[in-house]
């Protein structure tokens, strides 16, 4: 496997996330301080540098291809939470604002997540393009004008996570000491399920079978719902903040220790295997699996970021090391690209060639 710097860039803070366009035109980077980049995914170029949100932006999120653009002439449609409790939608090519929401009324914007399966654009339903905001203990669905679908009952606990079940007709949300399923289309409740700790984020399986949660308790919690399962898997070095699932949902790579633990999820699943462990020096502070293909990216906060295939147990093809602690990982849609922010406001993109 080759590696190749495609491009590189550097903001002026902390990068605390990053989302490729849909077509991977472009790629935006949201700075903690409150700048976003919008950089040309090919050379790097940067196309804009939008306000963002004057306390500091939190998470930024492109919309799905079927949702469409922010106007008439416009470029792709983006999403970003900030800690002045707004959700804000720019055309991100034009470099301009299309629509905001107070969101949170004082609490801050932590999680966006766009419904993954808006695949009509010329649908007049409002259900099959919305965007799910969660601030404080409210959670609110948004339309890419930004006036508010559903604004949920708040919840008892401050929302600390959010994840689209695969299909798109669900969601789940997390709070200290539970997780909720919610309907997508009458908003009612279809399960919940009790946890003794917080948790830090969530995700599904491509295959909409397991829902996962790394916990606070330095542990990884799983369910599957259709058959009211649960597993749990502790030991960890701290947090699990970092949760990543294979394409085939056969792998589930996890943070929270010097270690990436790759988890198989087949058959039973992985209670009472043993994890592939990916050894690093340091901790891991991001997993990001390709969208379609077999590798494994980690990064951790030495700098090293390491390229594995798990087909035939621990194998790591390639590896390179940055300046700085690397602090998010995303691939492009194509999985040619995979760019890497850090701590210390850089991003890279590198070109990776099976």
């Amino acid at each position: 496997m080759n590696l190749a710097k495609a491009w590189a860039a550097q903001m002026d803070d902390y990068v605390i996330g990053l989302t490729w366009s849909p077509d991977g035109r472009s790629l935006a980077a949201a700075s903690a301080a409150g700048p976003i980049g919008v950089y040309d995914g090919v050379t790097g170029a940067k196309l804009h540098e939008l306000s963002g949100h004057s306390d500091g932006t939190n998470a930024v999120a492109f919309a799905p291809a079927a949702i469409g653009v922010a106007g008439p002439g416009s470029g792709p449609l983006l999403a970003s939470g900030g800690q002045d409790g707004f959700v804000r939608f720019w055309d991100a090519l034009g470099g301009k604002q299309s629509a905001e929401v107070n969101a949170g009324h004082g609490a801050w914007v932590e999680n966006l997540q766009w419904k993954p399966t808006a695949t009509d654009s010329n649908s007049q339903n409002p259900n099959l393009k919305m965007l799910a905001a969660a601030a404080g203990r409210k959670l609110l669905f948004l339309n890419p004008e930004g006036s508010i679908i559903h604004a949920f009952k708040d919840a008892p606990k401050t929302l600390s996570a959010l994840a689209w079940h695969p299909g798109g007709g669900a969601i789940a949300a997390a709070s200290f000491d539970r997780v909720v399923i919610l309907d997508a289309d009458d908003f009612r409740v279809q399960r919940e399920f009790a946890y003794s700790g917080a948790i830090e984020t969530l995700t599904w399986s491509p295959d909409g079978r397991w829902l996962v949660a790394g916990a606070q308790n330095n542990a990884v919690h799983l369910w599957i719902p259709e058959e009211d399962q649960e597993f749990h898997m502790s030991g960890y070095e701290t947090k699990v903040r970092e949760l990543s699932f294979s394409s085939d949902s056969r792998w589930l790579a996890t943070g929270g220790s010097r270690d990436a633990c790759v988890w198989d999820c087949t058959g039973a699943g992985p209670e009472g295997r043993e994890p592939v462990a990916l050894p690093h020096s340091t901790r891991v502070s991001a997993v990001a699996f390709q969208h379609t293909r077999d590798l494994l990216a980690t990064a951790a906060i030495d700098g090293e970021v390491g390229f594995w295939r798990l087909t035939d147990g621990e194998t790591r093809v390639a590896a390179v090391k940055l300046t700085a602690p690397p602090s998010s990982l995303a691939w492009s849609p194509d999985d040619n690209l995979l760019a890497i922010g850090s701590q210390k406001g850089g991003v890279l993109a590198l070109r990776v060639a099976n």
